[in-house]
């Protein structure tokens, strides 16, 4: 996939304010500073799509981003589809009260945004299982939506530790997943996963326009 086109299009605070779902569409979340607006801007070749910061729990709306690509770069056809920035889970520094409406927000939207096509589960590869992702995993589940996993920030461990973290990720997914979801590792800095996430989303797009209308 070549990108040709992104923009910031708007921020919602609930499912039912967000743009006609006339376009296939694919959700970014993961724990408060997971690395990925990085993600997001590395994907999109714009460093400057979504907004980066220091302070965990920032994003606290549905942002939606339109993107433009072709099948390759030198294709002619192009392709429109909405990337989207969610709030995190385990929001640092938030009231009890505030959680609870993102959790809510964020639930609804999965649950009931009708074009959503995959949601792009992001897991900090330097850290061994945490407790948080296994429980957002597992809501996913029960709520039958198709998700797959982002490892991030490889960059900054040496290889062994990130496949040992992937590794013991999966051991512990095994525990009541009959089923383990497809996966990437990613890096910002060497670029490490990009390809994958996009021909990923390729294959997705092709498939939502061979659907019956």
């Amino acid at each position: 996939m070549h990108i040709t086109k992104t923009a910031y299009l708007i921020s919602s605070p609930s499912y039912d304010k967000c743009p006609k779902p006339d376009k296939p569409e694919y959700a970014f979340i993961g724990r408060s500073n997971v690395g990925k607006s990085s993600l997001i801007n590395m994907i999109c070749n714009n460093s400057k799509l979504a907004k980066i910061s220091v302070t965990p729990g920032k994003t606290q709306l549905i942002n939606h981003y339109t993107i433009e690509s072709t099948a390759t770069i030198k294709s002619t056809k192009k392709t429109n589809w909405f990337l989207v920035d969610l709030p995190g889970y385990g929001y640092a520094k938030r009231s009890q009260q505030q959680r609870k409406n993102w959790s809510r927000m964020i639930e609804d939207y999965l649950r009931k945004r009708q074009n959503l096509l995959n949601i792009f589960v992001l897991i900090d590869a330097r850290h061994e299982p945490q407790q948080i992702d296994f429980d957002f995993i597992n809501d996913v589940g029960e709520w039958q939506l198709p998700f797959v996993i982002v490892f991030t920030k490889a960059d900054k461990e040496k290889p062994g530790a990130i496949e040992r973290n992937v590794q013991l990720f999966f051991d512990k997914m095994r525990e009541s997943w009959q089923f383990l979801p497809r996966y990437f590792v990613s890096s910002i800095i060497t670029k490490q996963g990009k390809e994958e996430v996009l021909d990923f989303i390729e294959d997705s797009n092709k498939a939502f326009a061979q659907q019956p209308n």
